[in-house]
């Protein structure tokens, strides 16, 4: 099933978004935690991809060596596995940052080998030690590089202008979307711009970046119908699940929190008070998500598996 059938269901539902495994690490948790999900039925699963990044070694001599390491590899495999044990539909990502041209094409035959041909094309975050993103070597600084490779992929060509001497069914895939705008946007007016061009590109929906306070969203969502945006726009939310969430949360994922929750939040002397205000909070925001007509949610399910059976329960 692509994503525009199942974008095109008018009953209420939702998605998740999940990690690969740690290296090292197996599956029995992603197993477990989507286990307990999977009866409700979710719409689609997200895999995140996590690229190379730089970390530093200690060495015998007290000196330090620099080193790449990718700390979440499987992405690709983890989708597989998901479609295969549970039919659900899988949506992974495909990012810019970390790879080249060439090592994009060689993911976008995998996936369709395995049948997948729903996916999310995000640029991705820039590294730790950097303070603006850097394209990888033969690799993309924009998205919008990125849609343009898999649109010639989806018309029957490689990179290198050479002919797909059997094409696969064609790829379908969205975009991100930022209600308090993208950190590296000079303004929203700007990065709805943005958004606009990746729909017409092709893109067939976008799915926003975590929010606490659906007025904001609202308003996105008013202010892109009315620049000519018309791809479904899915709410992404995040439980708040720990008490230190309460003030890294916002700094990490460039959030603000409204002030009924703020005030409720520093009175948290626990992660179970955290967690209890941050279901509570979630469920309101679905509720009224569902009243306005949003069909679709999009939950981050970092860390917040423990409290998504009773948001789940409490919204459906």
């Amino acid at each position: 099933m692509n994503i525009k059938d199942i974008l095109n269901d008018k009953e209420k539902g939702f998605s998740i978004e999940v990690l690969p495994p740690l290296k090292g690490n197996g599956t029995d948790r992603l197993f477990h935690n989507i286990d307990m999900l999977k009866d409700f039925n979710p719409h689609f699963i997200n895999i995140t991809t996590h690229h190379s990044e730089y970390v530093y070694r200690e060495l015998d001599n007290g000196q330090y060596e620099r080193l790449r390491v990718r700390r979440r590899p499987g992405t690709v495999a983890i989708a597989a596995a998901l479609q295969v044990r549970y039919g659900i539909p899988v949506i992974p990502h495909v990012i810019c940052s970390g790879v080249s041209r060439e090592d994009i094409e060689y993911e976008l035959i995998d996936l369709q080998f395995l049948g997948i041909c729903n996916l999310l094309l995000l640029r991705g975050d820039k590294a730790r030690d950097e303070k603006m993103f850097t394209a990888t070597p033969g690799g993309y600084t924009h998205t919008t590089e990125l849609i343009e490779q898999v649109n010639r992929f989806n018309e029957g060509f490689f990179i290198d202008g050479s002919p797909i001497k059997h094409p696969e069914p064609k790829f379908h895939y969205g975009v991100a979307a930022y209600p308090e705008k993208h950190e590296e946007a000079p303004n929203l007016e700007m990065d709805l711009k943005y958004l606009k061009q990746k729909q017409d590109l092709g893109a067939e929906y976008a799915v926003t970046q975590l929010f606490y306070d659906n007025r904001k969203f609202f308003s996105f969502v008013e202010k892109a119908r009315a620049m000519g945006i018309t791809i479904p726009i899915i709410p992404g939310i995040k439980p708040l699940t720990k008490l230190s969430q309460i003030t890294q949360v916002p700094k990490t994922f460039h959030c603000d929190m409204p002030q009924e929750l703020a005030q409720e939040a520093v009175k948290c002397k626990t992660d179970a008070e955290a967690a209890a205000l941050g279901t509570e909070w979630a469920i309101n925001q679905c509720r009224e998500l569902y009243q306005a007509g949003i069909n679709d949610i999009h939950f981050y399910t970092i860390s917040s598996f423990g409290t998504m059976v009773d948001i789940i329960k409490a919204i459906l």
